[in-house]
């Protein structure tokens, strides 16, 4: 029996430097007083707090699939991505896709390229209410058993100018993303297994979550359902004083995993079941009573730490497959 180690983190504002000839021109303008003083060694700096993070998962044996948003480019990823090879021994490689998110924001997966195979292209799916919401980013992975299993990234909207002001863009989202796995499963059939990841910006009981991606705590509601619905793994911690984000003393589980039926059944008929889902609180990376994340931000913000790490924490799923 294998076991996959799945991380999820929003990395808080991974930026390529300040001026850099990657960025395109119109993100330049958007970014210039953004990223003010945000220099190689800034950068080095912040791929440095993340290493000494990322390089303690799995037992300081480093995740086997590292889901990760709030990243610009490409690039920073490999950047990333080749510190943590070299810091836990593992080779891992990057899927990135850019998107037209106005503050030039992507979602990525790191994933050790001698476990997994990927299995066709990484596909994202562009969402529109007015204006492109970041794009939910789908990737799937070839195990060494020959088992498909689908990870979909997403970064919903924020909460900007209030939550409930901004719950459509979510709740447009939620339903989109629905859709998209009655197709996928249309293709794959009804039991393959499905991961969602991400900074979903809403609780595990907001409406966009619940109501119109189809979320739930109930698994016999989950497995016996007619429509596809997912199983929240997230609600144990509701009850837990801790989140994936705090503001002001507002503890939120922004950051979840839910997993289509044929994971949630823990069924041996299927290949995978969930052995295990944290919220990593390492001590140097929350402060307070709240286990408030200890932030990076960036040296244009008053808040501005080169001890920080990022505004959320990281969570973790393992996936045991027959």
């Amino acid at each position: 029996m294998d076991s996959h180690n799945i991380y999820w983190w929003n990395v808080e504002n991974l930026f390529d430097i300040q001026d850099s000839p990657r960025r395109p021109e119109w993100l330049q303008k958007e970014l210039k007083r953004e990223l003010k003083d945000w220099t190689q060694d800034v950068l080095d700096i912040k791929l440095s707090q993340l290493v000494k993070v990322i390089s303690k998962f799995n037992d300081s044996s480093g995740p086997d699939i590292f889901g990760l948003c709030e990243v610009e480019n490409e690039y920073v990823v490999e950047l990333l991505s080749d510190a943590i090879s070299s810091a836990v021994g593992r080779t891992y490689k990057v899927l990135h896709k850019d998107t037209k998110d106005k503050r030039g924001v992507d979602i990525a997966f790191i994933y050790d390229s001698n476990k997994y195979q990927v299995d066709g292209e990484l596909f994202s799916l562009e969402i529109m209410k007015r204006n492109a919401t970041r794009d939910v980013v789908q990737a799937t992975f070839k195990t060494e058993a020959g088992n498909e299993l689908t990870l979909l990234g997403n970064h919903w909207p924020a909460r900007l100018g209030g939550m409930l002001e901004s719950e459509p863009y979510r709740i447009i989202v939620g339903e989109t993303i629905s859709y998209w796995i009655e197709r996928i499963c249309d293709r794959k059939g009804d039991m393959h297994p499905i991961v969602l990841m991400g900074d979903f910006n809403d609780q595990p009981y907001d409406r966009s979550i619940v109501d119109y991606l189809l979320s739930s705590n109930n698994k016999k509601k989950v497995i016996g359902a007619k429509n596809h619905y997912l199983y929240n793994l997230m609600y144990e911690f509701l009850s837990k004083g801790i989140g994936t984000h705090v503001y002001g003393n507002d503890v939120a589980i922004l950051d979840q995993f839910m997993v289509s039926k044929s994971i949630a059944s823990d069924s041996n008929e299927y290949p995978f079941k969930t052995d295990k889902v944290e919220i990593i609180h390492y001590p140097e990376l929350c402060s307070g009573k709240y286990n408030t994340p200890v932030r990076f931000s960036r040296p244009s913000k008053k808040d501005y730490n080169p001890d920080g790490y990022s505004d959320h924490l990281p969570i973790k799923l393992v996936l045991t497959e027959n």
